[in-house]
């Protein structure tokens, strides 16, 4: 299977902000906005430019589907997802003794999948309650 490592970053975007805020963590737009893996186009390419992506941590103990967002914003080898619950459950769990896990930098393998992107609440109950 094709897939490639990067390196991780996450954080706000305007939209992603505006729905948490707002209250609407369980809509459609939010799982839109947030369910995303920002790629740059030729790594978007080398993946057989997938609409869905798996997000799989250095360690393998967790991964999260997602859908594609091919953009030049990025720099090869490098990926982005808005910070919600789907790029928690791939960060490094690691605080380093701050409290806060790394954000910024971690090592990922991303691969083309299908399946289902599950909603903030579905993500929550699979990965941390253990449910289906």
């Amino acid at each position: 299977m094709v897939c490639i490592e990067a390196l991780l970053n996450t954080g706000s975007t305007i939209d992603e902000g505006r729905l948490a805020k707002g209250g609407d963590k369980y809509s459609d737009a939010y799982t839109q906005e947030c369910a995303v893996c920002w790629l740059n186009e030729v790594d978007y390419a080398a993946l057989g430019f997938p609409e869905k992506v798996k997000v799989i941590r250095r360690d393998g103990q967790r991964s999260v589907l997602v859908y594609t967002k091919c953009t030049n914003d990025m720099r090869c080898g490098h990926v982005f997802m808005p910070r919600a619950i789907w790029a928690n459950v791939v960060v490094e769990p690691s605080t380093f003794s701050t409290g806060s896990p790394l954000y910024k930098g971690s090592l990922v393998t991303v691969e083309p999948a299908e399946g289902e992107v599950l909603s903030a609440e579905d993500v929550v109950l699979k990965v941390y309650m253990g449910g289906e």
